[in-house]
């Protein structure tokens, strides 16, 4: 598929700023819960995990979560109905986006600030996974992002069918 063909699918399926931005925030939400697993599971099948400290203190990444939603709510604050509409537009954009990734990492750990203890492998970790699958059918990029995800669908099946080779038909006779 064509870049230029993507974005016209993307500017005919999000005219309203308001849809983007749940998609954004959903697509970011999502994609940032997936990348922080893996990230977590890698790094501690490792011998040396790696880990953030401060001093002697293990900075949890849900504390980045919730340091960028701090960020985008007070982004959001200042900027909300301020400049020309591209530029609210392109703010708004960037702060859905933020706003997915920090609600993912914070969530990524709610059994740790459920419980107040590190039980991110244990049963009660679970607690987190419910979190977020809650959360992200809230925000469900399936929802906000249907049209257009439907269209790119469509749109790669015709590609596809282009290149298939399609089987011809025998005559008899």
């Amino acid at each position: 598929m064509r870049f230029t063909r993507l974005a016209a699918l993307y500017r005919r399926h999000f005219r309203e700023h308001r849809r983007e931005r749940m998609f954004l925030a959903s697509m970011s939400f999502f994609l940032t819960f997936a990348v922080t697993r893996v990230l977590v599971h890698w790094h501690r099948a490792r011998e040396s995990p790696f880990r953030v400290l401060i001093g002697d203190t293990h900075v949890h990444h849900l504390v980045w979560g919730i340091l960028l939603l701090l960020l985008v709510g007070y982004t959001w604050l200042i900027q909300a109905d301020t400049g020309p509409n591209g530029h609210r537009a392109r703010i708004g954009r960037l702060t859905a986006t933020l706003y997915g990734a920090g609600a993912a990492l914070t969530l990524d750990e709610f059994a740790l600030w459920l419980n107040l203890a590190d039980v991110y492998w244990g049963r009660e970790g679970r607690a987190s996974i419910d979190a977020v699958l809650l959360f992200g059918a809230l925000i469900s990029a399936g929802l906000w992002g249907q049209p257009f995800l439907r269209a790119v669908t469509r749109h790669a099946a015709r590609l596809v069918g282009r290149v298939t080779p399609r089987p011809t038909q025998l005559r008899s006779g």
